[in-house]
């Protein structure tokens, strides 16, 4: 359990004090632990192993692969306790929009929350449009035949299903989410009993002769893309912190959320990827055009205990990834709502709709634009010697890393100096050393980006579009007359004692 490492911190004489915490308006506090963390796994379980087991595989040259998922756990555990102190004491709709905008209101003004919502309307729905890649990837299994005009269709008619079933209130979709949860923890445990019931520890463990050369330049290039392919499938424990604003008591529900789910996840993926590498021969899963490499959860199960069971789980993979794409763009949709409110991004996404009061456009434009990531990957991946999946993650990474990674690290020490009265009901344990370790794990993933996938310069889609949304920015604070171009607004929204511990 995650104690609570301090007492209530009195009001900022600065600040006039609130009747009660901040909270959005429209929005209840009903998510509890048990949700929330079902909530943070759904997310970051989905399709991602399943497809993602090869190009581990790949990117490390053998079985020593499971490296590459322990050195993500390690990113994401201690990204995570980041995302935990920041959750427990800003629980706002957001999550780090409200974080950046308390943190660097002193100096910048509205930039840093300006530019998160900007890079987070492209990284977000990437992030969901390669839940929708591994959807039809596996439906291929299903249906080998299928055409990639119809694997368009499906992928397009996937994101209208989930935006339709999103059109509803919160309470329902934590319900829905939580009986999700539980077709994927059913379809992952299948695949790893399918495996260890036909289990070779020689083939799980057959590591290639110096697989593991740290002075060798190819092995840290290795680590770099599995680091990156790590902390793709463990992205999603934060996926409650955006629901901030909707989650009971989020001071100890949010940290313990995050650390749970991290470990519940590190443990499903270890024992998932050791009994692949030993149910099947990891060379197999080299070839990228091979059932082995497209749907290796499914050719396991074939293997081990038929046609027939292959397909039922196949089947149940895919509810796992509509599942992982539904609770993605739930948390997604929110992103934008507080920065509307705060009149920092357009303000129709401010907007709750009049029953069920969920962000509208928020949602509407979260799944269009994951509609639109599903059908750039499947293009590029198809116009270079690139698998679409790799592409996609090493975009989403490499937008994510500066605005979002870096700057929340950042953000804790800010804080910490400029809000030292702020309500605190987790701390970071061993401060400050997660958040270096944190920082150090991004910095890799990013200047390896283009090694990653040469040709393709991610780094530099990554750049420019910080760039533009610098003009962007510049553009409408001139129009809003705000900092460069008129005062600093300081608000120091939290700074009322009266947070929910």
């Amino acid at each position: 359990m995650l104690p609570n490492l301090n007492p209530p911190a009195p009001s900022s004489a600065s600040t006039p004090p609130r009747p009660e915490a901040p909270v959005s308006p429209g929005l209840s506090r009903r998510i509890g632990l048990f949700q929330a963390t079902t909530l943070n796994m759904s997310q970051m379980c989905g399709i991602g192993p399943f497809v993602t087991i090869p190009l581990m595989v790949a990117a490390f040259g053998g079985p020593q692969a499971v490296i590459g998922w322990i050195a993500g756990a390690v990113l994401a555990l201690a990204d995570g306790l980041v995302w935990a102190e920041l959750g427990a004491s800003l629980p706002g709709a957001g999550g780090t929009y409200v974080y950046l905008r308390e943190a660097f209101q002193y100096r910048t003004g509205r930039l840093m929350p300006f530019l998160f919502v900007w890079t987070a309307m492209l990284f977000i729905p990437l992030i969901m449009s390669t839940g929708v890649v591994g959807f039809v990837q596996y439906l291929g299994y299903l249906r080998p035949g299928m055409t990639s005009g119809q694997g368009d269709l499906v992928g397009l008619a996937l994101c209208a299903l989930v935006v339709a079933m999103l059109w509803r209130r919160v309470e329902n979709i934590a319900r829905l989410t939580t009986v999700m949860w539980g077709v994927m923890i059913l379809s992952v445990l299948a695949v790893i009993v399918a495996c260890y019931t036909h289990f070779s520890p020689s083939r799980a463990f057959d590591w290639p002769a110096h697989a593991i050369e740290l002075t060798h330049g190819q092995f840290w290039i290795g680590f770099a893309a599995g680091l990156t392919i790590g902390i793709y499938d463990y992205l999603g424990y934060n996926t409650a912190a955006y629901l901030g604003a909707e989650v009971r008591q989020p001071g100890r529900v949010l940290p313990r959320a995050i650390v749970l789910s991290i470990v519940g996840i590190m443990t499903i993926y270890l024992l998932l990827q050791i009994g692949v590498l030993g149910a099947m021969d990891w060379h197999a899963m080299l070839d990228p055009d091979s059932v082995d490499s497209k749907s290796v959860a499914s050719a396991v199960l074939e293997s081990t205990w038929g046609k027939g069971a292959a397909q039922i789980v196949t089947v149940l993979i895919l509810v796992t990834a509509f599942a992982s794409v539904l609770a993605g763009l739930l948390g997604g949709s929110r992103v934008p709502y507080d920065a509307a409110r705060d009149g920092v991004f357009f303000r129709a996404f401010g907007k709750l709709h009049p029953r069920h009061g969920f962000p509208v456009l928020g949602l509407a434009a979260m799944g269009v634009l994951t509609a639109a990531g599903f059908l750039l990957g499947r293009h590029l991946g198809a116009s270079t010697t690139h698998p679409p999946l790799a592409l996609l993650i090493n975009l989403l990474t490499t937008v994510m890393v500066i605005v979002q990674a870096l700057a929340q690290i950042v953000a804790v020490t800010v804080l910490r100096r400029r809000q030292p009265g702020l309500v605190r009901p987790y701390k970071m344990w061993l401060y400050p050393a997660p958040g270096i370790i944190a920082a150090v794990g991004w910095l890799v993933i990013y200047g390896y980006a283009d090694r990653n996938a040469p040709g393709f310069h991610p780094i530099e889609w990554s750049l420019a579009w910080v760039v533009a949304g610098c003009g962007a920015f510049l553009l409408w604070a001139r129009a809003e007359r705000t900092w460069p171009f008129g005062p600093r607004e300081v608000r120091e929204e939290y700074l009322t004692g009266k947070v929910p511990a």
